[in-house]
């Protein structure tokens, strides 16, 4: 081998939780030395770290790890499908090393045994936030890992483990740095944010001279310090939730809040086992409304669970019509291995499944239309993220990256990708807004 060093291949799939797990990993083999390759013609070993949940996800991961092998040949996997090693084994024997999620140690060695470091890593600079895999401006900042939940339909605590919260100075100091280093807005993820701290019965730490326990109220608090965006996904909608509501309206927290309600029909809901699904979601949802008023809600949805009834499924219809949320993903429920409604004797036909997902997201669609006309008008604070001629592509405090919709700002090609701009919406159609840039 050259005295150059080292490069890594490198294929991140699955949610912003693994790709959080991708930048632990890059940045440590960064700090060792190694460099990133830009396809697989250049790097000596490729990393796939892989989703596991759903039937199409782990056609994809495995898919993509064929992929690696057949275009470069030495491969190391990583990630939720990692743990269940011998379904890529059975499909691909040729990859070195397979590691279950968040192994970043075992991914590490691996790759120190097929491909050794060649320098003193002391010699190296690295940022001190670390390598991102996100745009300059954003990042996913995770405060903890696994679940304690006891979904039906799921197995992520099977995959990533119970819950494992990050003491609250550790995250602190974390989004501190990404903050300096030039991160505008701070995407708070989990797989149950609300549950932050209640592992390890929230301890106290002090960060920046002040004392703060750990556990979600007080994350919020400490995050909305720094004076970025502070976004919060993946959010259960148990009681304590309620609290964060005033931050929102006063300005420190995005009155924003992704929550995975999955249903509206109380008798899928019990047999889902989703926590919290016997609070009055509809009561509480009009209360954070009347407390901040421009809170958006974003929420995904199964339709076609085992056993789900005509009945039940208007059920979520009238749900979702008295709810009327902002932003709306659903899909078809699939059976995923190990998860015990896979158990069940009723599940419903494909053909009526595909059926519910269109008259579902044919209303959900004309619910948000009919948000944002109200929008037309106002005057927002908005993100740019890209540039596209003389149009800027932004979001709005209401829009997540990659998953909710965009302002697109006419003759904004002189904005700058990761600032601040001040519009007035124009127009609306059924996900995105038009705007005007206001000087």
């Amino acid at each position: 081998m050259s005295l150059r060093n080292p490069k890594i291949g490198f294929v991140s799939l699955g949610c912003p939780k693994a790709l959080v797990d991708s930048e632990r990993i890059l940045t440590q083999l960064r700090a060792e030395g190694y460099t990133v390759a830009p396809d697989y013609d250049s790097a000596d070993v490729v990393v796939v770290n892989t989703c596991g949940f759903i039937d199409s996800a782990i056609d994809e991961s495995l898919e993509a790890i064929g992929e690696a092998l057949e275009k470069n040949g030495k491969v190391i996997v990583t990630g939720c499908l990692g743990a269940t090693p011998q379904r890529i084994l059975d499909k691909h024997p040729r990859v070195l090393k397979v590691t279950g999620p968040h192994a970043y140690a075992d991914v590490i060695n691996a790759v120190h045994q097929h491909l050794p470091p060649k320098h003193d890593p002391f010699l190296d600079l690295l940022p001190p936030q670390g390598v991102r895999l996100t745009p300059r401006h954003y990042a996913y900042l995770k405060i903890s890992e696994g679940c304690n939940n006891k979904c039906s339909f799921c197995i992520i605590p099977n995959l990533r483990g119970k819950l494992a919260s990050r003491r609250i100075d550790d995250v602190l100091r974390e989004a501190e740095k990404l903050v300096r280093a030039g991160v505008r807005e701070l995407l708070v993820i989990s797989q149950d944010t609300s549950a932050y701290g209640s592992d390890l019965h929230y301890p106290k730490a002090i960060w920046n001279d002040l004392e703060y326990e750990t556990r979600f109220l007080d994350l919020a608090r400490g995050l909305s310090s720094l004076g970025v965006w502070i976004r919060m996904h993946y959010v259960y909608p148990y009681p304590h939730v309620d609290k964060i509501i005033p931050l929102m309206a006063e300005g420190k927290v995005l009155p924003y809040l992704d929550i995975p309600f999955q249903h509206g029909s109380p008798a899928v809901l019990k047999r889902m086992r989703r926590p919290a699904h016997a609070e009055n979601t509809l009561m509480r949802i009009q209360n954070w409304r009347k407390v901040c008023p421009e809170l958006t809600l974003r929420s995904t949805f199964i339709v076609g669970f085992p056993g789900e009834t005509e009945a039940e499924f208007k059920e979520l219809l009238d749900w979702l019509e008295e709810a009327q949320l902002d932003r709306v993903g659903a899909f078809k429920y699939s059976p995923v291995t190990g998860a015990v409604a896979n158990n069940s004797d009723l599940h419903v036909p494909t053909e009526l499944q595909e059926e519910r997902l269109a008259r579902f997201m044919t209303r959900a669609q004309q619910i948000s239309a009919s948000r944002l006309k109200k929008r037309i008008g106002q005057e927002e604070l908005v993100l740019v993220d890209s540039i596209k001629g003389n149009t800027a592509q932004a979001r709005s405090r209401g829009d997540a990256p990659e998953i909710d919709g965009l302002v697109r700002i006419q003759r904004g090609g002189k904005l700058a990708i990761g600032e601040f701009a001040r519009v007035k919406i124009t127009a609306a159609d059924d996900y995105d807004l038009t705007a005007m840039l206001l000087k």
